[in-house]
């Protein structure tokens, strides 16, 4: 075909740069070189009013080069506004499947909100690069306003034009614009030489064409990674003669119909490696930055925020922003993938970690408020969930065992005592001469941690009590004077008051607060105080150590206690077994069973941070050597073994043998399997140092029944997957897949507290625990034809050193996870948060008291904030049937809003209570006020 042929339809060329904001390099490197890109670019554009330039879709591009150019915002406004530099809707491009729902409506809202300032966003869903795309994607756009996405990767084979309806579970539709023939960077060689100019652009027509027989203009993605365009772009356009147009991509898609009637209709995710690479071993490298990202995203958006909203009569916005801005910079799909050079993932990490530091701050900022009415010794209990619950905390007090607890209403609390922490902490023999430098130990009144209570001088011993908390009046110079000119040997003793380790079960409003104390109940001269469960541990005036079982004070009964049995625990909702090779048998009262559970599976990985490929000749390692298992707890209300496993793994791959090497690491795994009492579901912890490279753990859970399919909680849905991946281009399709909340099959559900990747492999459920690679991306890697990146050596994405692992196991019926999976990823997800009270000692408890409460049928809290003086709450409903989320608290207005916040319609409320009905996989933003 040539241009010239009947109505072919112009060539809209598009200039842009793919700008990977760090990547092989790390960011403070690529930004110098975007600064030198935009500066010759911005430039020509002031020049020739002909330049049309497209930022990525980021707003993060030119918020970096704004920070070094700040003189240029101006001008890069006017080119804004004059719509031939297009910016946003984004503030980073993402990765969708490694960081939560809510993270791509705060890096959308950034990005709109920043694009606007500049002048205006580029409404359309650009998403060039991305390792795939998450299935509530088009109704993420569609509530932002946004008709049109822009893809490449992860298109099944079943498009076959250049553009299809996307469809989201809960029937949201987007028109997507596919771009075929090289995606981002299908005209990147377009104006290399100018005498072939006219050739290429009619090379490409053709090839394009194809996609679009029935005629319209044709999308040539000019850019690449980091490039910029040639300073000549418009004149070699001009000169050529030919019917080619310069413009945005928002400006190429203003040409094409919103409507996606009578377009081939894809419904979900898109994750076929059919037409390009997904790179799914990114799910899995460097798994420390992903549990980063999970709690740095949990602890601001599940605890900072609502506690802010609800219990803070300021504001710690701007901290909050602070956090936000550095999740979203994290979730970059270079970023928390951890398919950069080692220097990028260093300052991923630090970015995460930052993100949780401010959010704690905020707890800690926000809890320093009501804990002050709580009287020292007690704490106060934050629920972060919006249904109210009895559950589990776990507090350090004061007090002799055994511990007694109560709440606000004088209700006895069960507990039991997991550890007494040592009452000596110094008892050492000094000459006189040295007491001076002794007393120098003493800053103000606190002494080793703790705060002098009381001291005495006595027959050459001086004594120092010493508590967490204490107001009796002290001054070290009474203590000099007491010893006046002191001679001989001393005895000096640090004595700190009992502490303990504590389990309680505690009822706590939605959203709410509450608050417990120990007190202390006389019993009359050897008489007991409660009755005692399994052995007593260690106990005021002994050293440190766990307490196997627990001390039960005078305490309400535990209706369902955690039992230990030989080497089973039982707490009447599940039995678990520990068999001879550490793994496990889970079983439900009503005889449903799962046996072999937490086997371990080490096998070789010659792959990179792209995609794993074991060895030709892979060894699997999953027998254990030696085996051992002893209690921790024996209840009744936490119970535990630890099951030490050790192993001999392979050193490392043998990339010329294509096999795992001969020499061997001897591994210690140390899995805790724990149940507690009133929770539906096992937890497991696995915890090992890890001295080996070029491999894979993966944790294996044997399925009840055979399942056809997954069921993986993500962003926003519930997404249920085969066990095969449709291939096609030059990558092995390999079942691995991405999970956040969950992932269930065959009866049994993982929950889990950070992104994973799993895959169901001969009727078990196989979560990856790490991944341990030498290179970015290997020129030769046998799951994948073409390189991802250059082959540069990544010796700390083998991930050495010790490791800790958590997840919980569900048994469900049915088949497909229901309501008792999504409340249980809740509760395990969001525990608890405690502060110490610190009012005066002896006062009384303040009342419980409500947040906000959220009920409904597979209704998920997705967000509670505080937004322009409104609290703005989103719910999902993760449920394929139609549910009724019910709304209650201290308010007296509703108003729906869309998912940036513009308000919509009025919501009835009555009795301080919202009803809202919601569609099958619904995403709703309301914000309330009194």
């Amino acid at each position: 075909m040539r241009l010239t042929d009947p109505a072919p339809g112009p060539l809209v060329v598009v200039p842009h740069t793919h700008w990977d904001r760090e990547w092989y390099l790390p960011f403070q490197r690529f930004r110098l070189r975007l600064v030198a890109l935009l500066d010759e670019v911005l430039d020509r554009m002031e020049r020739d009013p002909r330049w049309h330039f497209t930022l990525d879709g980021q707003t993060a591009a030119v918020d970096d080069y704004l920070e070094i150019r700040p003189e240029r915002r101006d001008r890069v406004a006017a080119l804004v506004r004059e719509g031939r530099l297009a910016v946003g809707p984004w503030q980073i491009l993402h990765d969708e499947f490694l960081c939560s729902g809510e993270t791509i409506v705060r890096n959308l809202e950034l990005g709109v909100a920043r694009a606007n300032a500049l002048g205006a966003a580029m409404m359309v869903g650009y998403l060039p690069d991305q390792f795939g795309h998450c299935a509530q994607m088009p109704q993420i756009l569609r509530r932002a306003g946004i008709a049109h996405a822009c893809v490449w990767r992860g298109v099944p084979a079943a498009v076959t034009a250049s553009a299809f309806a996307w469809e989201a579970p809960d029937g949201s539709v987007v028109r997507a614009q596919y771009l075929p023939e090289g995606g981002y960077g299908n005209a990147a060689s377009l104006l290399e030489d100018p005498a072939l100019l006219p050739r290429r652009a009619a090379d490409l027509a053709e090839r394009m064409r194809a996609w679009r027989p029935e005629g319209g203009p044709l999308l040539a993605m000019y850019g690449s990674d980091h490039a910029a365009p040639v300073p000549d772009l418009a004149d070699r356009l001009a000169g050529a003669g030919l019917p080619v147009r310069l413009d945005t991509l928002a400006g190429f898609l203003a040409g094409e119909p919103a409507d996606a009637t009578g377009l081939t209709r894809v419904r979900g995710e898109l994750r076929s490696h059919a037409r390009a690479n997904i790179l799914p071993g990114v799910l899995s490298a460097r798994v420390p930055l992903k549990q980063a990202m999970g709690r740095a995203e949990r602890l601001t958006a599940r605890y900072a925020e609502p506690l802010d909203a609800l219990w803070w009569p300021e504001s710690a916005r701007r901290f909050l922003d602070m956090a936000w801005r550095r999740i979203v910079e994290v979730s970059c799909h270079d970023s928390v993938t951890g398919c950069g050079s080692d220097e990028t993932a260093e300052q991923v990490a630090a970015r995460a970690a930052e993100a949780e530091q401010l959010g704690r701050a905020v707890c800690d900022l926000v809890t320093s408020g009501p804990a002050a009415a709580v009287p020292a010794g007690g704490h106060l209990v934050f629920n972060p969930t919006p249904r109210r619950r009895t559950a589990l905390v776990v507090l350090d007090v004061p007090g002799d065992a055994p511990v007694t607890l109560e709440d606000p209403a004088g209700r006895l609390l069960a507990t039991q005592v997991l550890e007494s922490a040592p009452t000596v902490l110094d008892d050492a023999v000094h000459p006189a001469a040295d007491l001076p430098l002794v007393l120098e130990r003493v800053y103000g009144r606190v002494l080793f941690g703790q705060r002098v209570r009381l001291w005495s001088v006595a027959e050459g011993t001086l004594t120092f009590q010493v508590a967490r908390h204490a107001d009796t009046p002290f001054d070290i110079a009474d203590v000099r004077a007491a010893l006046g000119d002191a001679e001989g040997e001393w005895r000096v003793r640090i004595i700190a008051e009992p502490r303990h380790t504590v389990a309680a079960l505690v009822e706590i409003p939605p959203l709410g607060l509450t608050a417990v104390r120990p007190i202390t109940r006389s019993t009359p001269s050897g008489a007991p105080s409660g009755t005692a469960s399994g052995t007593v541990g260690s106990v005021a005036g002994s050293g440190a150590g766990s307490a196997v079982g627990g001390v039960v004070g005078d305490v309400a009964p535990v209706d369902a206690p955690v039992r230990v049995e030989g080497r089973a625990l039982d707490n009447g909702l599940l039995r678990v077994e520990i068999r001879d090779d550490g793994t496990l048998t889970l079983r439900t009262p009503d005889g449903r069973a799962a046996e072999g559970l937490a086997r371990l599976v080490d096998g070789g990985d010659l792959g990179d941070t792209y995609n794993h490929a074991p060895p030709a000749r892979d060894l699997l390692v999953d027998v254990p050597e030696t085996v051992r298992m002893g209690p921790v707890w024996t209840g009744p209300l936490v119970a535990a073994f630890d099951v030490v496993r050790t192993y001999r793994w392979p050193a490392a791959g043998d990339a010329a043998r294509g096999a795992r090497s001969e020499a061997t690491e001897r591994t210690a795994v140390v899995t805790r399997v724990e149940l507690r009492a009133g929770e539906p579901f096992l937890r497991l912890g696995v915890a090992f140092d890890n001295r080996c490279a070029d491999h894979r753990v993966r944790l294996h859970l044997p399925l009840p029944r055979r399942a056809g399919s997954s069921f993986a909680e993500g962003q926003f849905a519930v997404v249920e997957r085969g066990l095969t991946a449709e291939g096609g281009f030059g990558e092995r399709p390999v079942p691995t897949f991405p999970a956040s909340g969950f992932v269930a099959a065959g009866g049994l559900a993982a929950l889990l507290e950070h992104p994973a990747e799993y895959e169901i492999v001969d009727d078990e459920l196989a979560v990856t625990l790490l991944r341990s690679v030498g290179y970015l991306s290997r020129d030769r890697n046998a799951h994948r034809d073409q390189p991802a990146g250059p082959q540069l050596p990544t010796p700390r994405a083998q991930c050495r050193g010790e490791h800790a692992f958590s997840l919980a196991v569900l048994p469900y019926a049915g088949d497909r996870p229901g309501e008792e999976v999504l409340a249980a990823a809740e509760e395990y997800r969001h525990e608890p948060l405690t502060a110490e009270g610190y009012g005066p000692a002896g006062g009384a408890l303040p009342p419980a008291r409500a947040g906000l409460a959220v009920s409904g049928a597979g209704v998920v809290l997705s967000a509670l904030r505080d937004r322009d003086g409104w609290t703005e709450v989103r719910l999902v409903a993760e449920t394929p049937e139609p549910t009724v989320a019910v709304l209650s608290g201290a308010f007296g207005r509703a108003v729906r809003t869309d998912l940036l916040g513009r308000p919509g319609e009025d919501l009835a409320v009555a009795d301080g209570a919202v009803r809202l009905p919601m569609l099958p996989w619904e995403i709703v933003t309301m914000r309330l006020r009194a």
